[in-house]
């Protein structure tokens, strides 16, 4: 993520006993490409589309390539589907490689219920525009596909959540309650403020995993059977954070579905995480505002990426406030943070590289979402983050005010 990156790569050029490597030894890294395209298979609604895969490319060549196992520019893809007779939803995790290759092992061909809707969510590691192009002319707007949004991008999103919330309200469908953490507080959302940063809701908890000959694979238990070797291929995001990290240090549980493509498995999702937001999630909730970098301080996108997550559209530039934003944000995520102090100082950090907890991670996190959205000046309030140690490398300790 780029609010991080910074942090990251002083950590590996400049040590704190991680790696130090002299400056002068370095011959000057080509620029990463950070826009790159993903090529929608034709139907991609349908069985055969979702487990065809896509393919990652340059946006513009010129530029340098795009690979999917570089941590920098990975695209990643999640389906679910929603029974229309049974209410039941699914998860399916279709394959991205790279233009021109082909999979490790071939994907999985989903078994999708005879009535059902079916909609898909992108995410990428890439610091630029996640651009969707059709393997033919109709394929996006056929699938009712959207992008534009940074690296967030979505189809047919609105008449899946349209189906799971009629589904919700004639009790078809049942959102599990969220439960209360060791802290002692009820168990966190997506839609809370201490788990969002600038660009909530973003990207995927879906993984791949690549096999010792360099190709990609979805990440199943046939397939790492089947892959000795094989290392994890993840999308850094909030969806992935709360489920892989916070919830786990406060002991609280995540909705998790059926994948069709590892029938063993119950797995997280973004739909899962928005749905059970929307049912739960306690004022005051974290909804997508103008200063998202993703949306570009434009109402209409605000709405467009809104609608993707099932978020309720702003009907006015007040209704996605980013003062108000950074209000709560300062509010919710100090007080919080400081309450389960303990259990995330027991948990491990998601990038190790970046700090040395996940308090200090999540700390971190909400310094650098305090400047990306100008919150000091907006509210007028100091960054709740300091005395950060050390002031470059990995960080050991900060105190949050």
């Amino acid at each position: 993520m780029p609010k991080l990156l910074v942090r990251y790569l002083c950590a590996l050029t400049l040590g704190s006993g991680v790696l130090a490597i002299p400056a002068v030894a370095l011959a000057a890294p080509l620029p990463t490409n950070p826009d790159c395209t993903l090529i929608v298979p034709a139907a991609p609604l349908s069985a055969g589309g979702l487990a065809t895969p896509y393919q990652l490319t340059a946006t513009n060549p010129a530029n340098g390539p795009c690979h999917e196992i570089d941590p920098n520019q990975g695209a990643f893809v999640e389906a679910a589907i929603i029974n229309l007779i049974t209410g039941e939803i699914s998860i399916y995790h279709p394959l991205v490689i790279d233009a021109g290759t082909s999979p490790a092992i071939a994907p999985v061909i989903p078994a999708l219920p005879p009535l059902n809707v079916v909609a898909i969510w992108f995410g990428s590691n890439a610091d630029g525009t996640l651009t969707l192009q059709g393997a033919t002319p109709p394929t996006l707007g056929s699938a009712d596909c959207h992008q534009g949004m940074g690296q967030f991008a979505y189809c047919n999103a609105t008449a899946f959540f349209a189906a799971a919330n009629t589904d919700i309200l004639i009790g078809l469908l049942n959102p599990p309650p969220l439960g209360v953490g060791t802290d002692g507080q009820p168990c966190p959302t997506t839609r809370s403020f201490m788990v969002i940063d600038q660009d909530q809701s973003d990207n995927l908890p879906t993984s791949y995993i690549k096999a010792l000959s360099g190709k990609l694979a979805q990440d199943t238990a046939a397939n790492r059977a089947a892959l000795p070797g094989w290392v994890p291929v993840t999308n850094g995001s909030d969806e992935r954070l709360l489920e892989g990290n916070i919830d786990p240090a406060l002991g609280c549980q995540p909705w998790k579905a059926r994948s069709l493509d590892d029938p063993t498995a119950t797995v997280p999702a973004l739909a899962l995480n928005e749905l059970h937001a929307a049912a739960h999630q306690a004022s005051p909730i974290a909804l997508v505002p103008l200063g998202d970098p993703f949306v570009a301080n434009n109402l209409a996108t605000v709405n467009e990426y809104r609608l993707g997550v099932d978020q309720i559209p702003a009907f006015l530039p007040s209704f996605a406030s980013t003062t108000t934003y950074c209000q709560n944000l300062r509010a919710v995520a100090v007080s919080r943070l400081n309450i389960a102090k303990p259990q995330l100082l027991a948990a491990p950090s998601p990038k190790p590289l970046i700090a040395n907890s996940l308090f200090t991670f999540l700390g971190s996190r909400l310094s650098d979402t305090y400047i990306n959205l100008k919150c000091q000046t907006l509210i007028n309030q100091p960054n709740p983050v300091s005395n950060i140690q050390p002031p470059v490398g990995v960080i050991v300790s900060l105190t949050i005010n």
